[in-house]
């Protein structure tokens, strides 16, 4: 089968990698591994489930929930079932989730738990086409819900039913998967329509410029309900083959680095900022000695990566940095758990000097750039093309031009279908098949990617000037 759809990447990974931990997540206070054959039994029996209900491919089922396996599950049912996943931040108030609801004209919901179907009921009287809702934890429901156990054994008691390889056969490249809601800064969210193929060309695209195999594992924090987070440490993952572990919160993540050990990590620069800002603190608490080493292994680090980038490393270099990793950089690495190979690094601009120390520290954060309407990944900094201060070079099939005024402008198959209901917005960003990004930057003769401004930030003089 072709991997072309969501489902089917699901099931190319299932039969490719069987993992025994291929997500896992805290249960009783230890980490409990789930392995790809008893996910698949789960999402088959979800699917066949959410198809008992009445629910017909291209029905839009809300997930509003926290990172957890069972968003995995939901995930994966509702896109096997043909329907389209229209996740919801867990943060949000009941007003704004009123607003997606209605708007997206989703017939069933998946809540975590009873804090969040609290919401659900403070609104469901005003949402008509609400017709089921589905609670992930069985302790959360109420009368007139489901529990997601329940929908498994309403889905394992529908006896001669099609395998799930044919039921997901039935799926195309082309058919919706998701909408996702940007918090716009003006006017009401915008759904974001992207399809099947959207997701899968731009996570095999990045799995072209970026190894991820069997012996990774990612800590997962981010919340799935934002594009990131979905392809880059969910998807661009479960395709590469490395086992994905959800944090309790975004407050115990230094807690579960050690107990996981990640080899990959997705984040925005505040993780990386506030990482940074602990370091320091610590170093400058400790003695005028301690500063000193720290502070000349940091500078060492700084001259092995330059030498690095430009492939000429002198061997004084080398071996003061093997003895620099020796007495302070291996502590650093110490802090993520000891395994980590990098850190992927978007949503959001990083600091030059943040980036440079993280690198010396033997500790890469290749940073990217991309939007929700883009699936989201445009370019991205690879071991193998690297420049700070950039956010990388496109990725394999997507292309970058320059627009006369600044703007970025991306073309290729990651680009969004255009923003649900909305035609008129759809057209002010999307002309002669090129999306309209609203950031100003520039392209190096490498074609390496620098953003320097948001368009709307740009005020243009009487006399034309930027």
């Amino acid at each position: 089968m072709a991997i072309e759809t969501i489902p089917a990447l699901f099931l190319h990974a299932v039969r490719t990698h069987k993992r025994k931990d291929a997500f896992r997540y805290k249960k009783a206070g230890k980490y409990v591994d789930i392995s790809h054959d008893q996910t698949l039994d789960l999402v088959d029996k979800a699917s066949l489930g959410i198809t008992a209900l009445g629910l017909a491919k291209g029905d839009r089922i809300a997930l509003l929930s926290e990172n957890r396996f069972e968003w995995v599950v939901a995930d994966l049912a509702i896109l096997s079932a043909g329907c389209i996943n229209v996740p919801v931040y867990p943060t949000l108030p009941s007003g704004h989730i009123e607003y997606i609801l209605k708007d997206s004209e989703a017939r069933t919901i998946f809540v975590s738990n009873a804090e969040q179907l609290e919401k659900i009921q403070a609104i469901r009287s005003n949402l008509p086409n609400l017709q089921h809702v589905i609670v992930l934890e069985a302790a959360g429901t109420s009368d007139d819900t489901i529990s997601l156990d329940d929908l498994i054994a309403k889905g394992a008691a529908q006896s001669g039913s099609p395998d799930y390889e044919s039921r997901i056969s039935t799926i195309g490249k082309y058919d919706w998967a998701s909408i996702l809601y940007t918090s716009g800064t003006t006017g009401s969210p915008k759904g974001v329509i992207l399809n099947q193929w959207n997701f899968v060309s731009n996570v095999t695209a990045v799995l072209k410029v970026l190894s991820v195999g069997n012996t990774d594992s990612c800590l997962s924090f981010l919340p799935l309900s934002h594009v990131f987070e979905r392809t880059g440490g969910y998807y661009a993952m479960m395709l590469g083959g490395a086992s994905i572990a959800y944090a309790e919160s975004i407050e115990t993540v230094a807690q579960n680095l050690q107990e996981v050990h990640p080899t990959i990590l997705v984040s925005v620069p505040r993780l990386y900022e506030k990482m940074y800002g602990r370091i320091l603190d610590a170093v400058t608490a400790g003695s005028g000695l301690k500063k000193q080493l720290f502070f000349w292994a940091i500078g060492v680090g700084r001259i092995y990566v330059r030498q690095k980038l430009e492939n000429r490393i002198s061997p004084p270099v080398k071996m003061q940095y093997k003895l620099a990793m020796g007495l302070v950089l291996k502590k650093l690495k110490g802090r993520t758990g000891g395994r980590l190979r990098f850190f992927v690094s978007g949503g959001a601009p990083l600091a030059r000097e943040i980036a440079e120390f993280f690198y010396a520290a033997g500790l890469p954060i290749l940073e990217g750039y991309g939007l929700t309407e883009t699936s989201p990944v445009i370019t991205l900094n690879t071991f193998d093309h690297f420049k700070f201060g950039t956010v990388g070079r496109p990725l394999p099939g997507v292309e970058v031009r320059i627009a006369e005024d600044g703007e970025i402008c991306a073309r290729g198959p990651n680009i969004m279908l255009g923003y649900y209901k909305k035609p008129d917005l759809t057209s002010e960003v999307m002309k002669d098949g090129w999306f309209h990004t609203g950031d100003i930057g520039y392209l190096d003769e490498k074609g390496f990617l620098t953003i320097t401004d948001r368009k709307k930030d740009i005020i243009v003089t009487a006399g034309g000037k930027n």
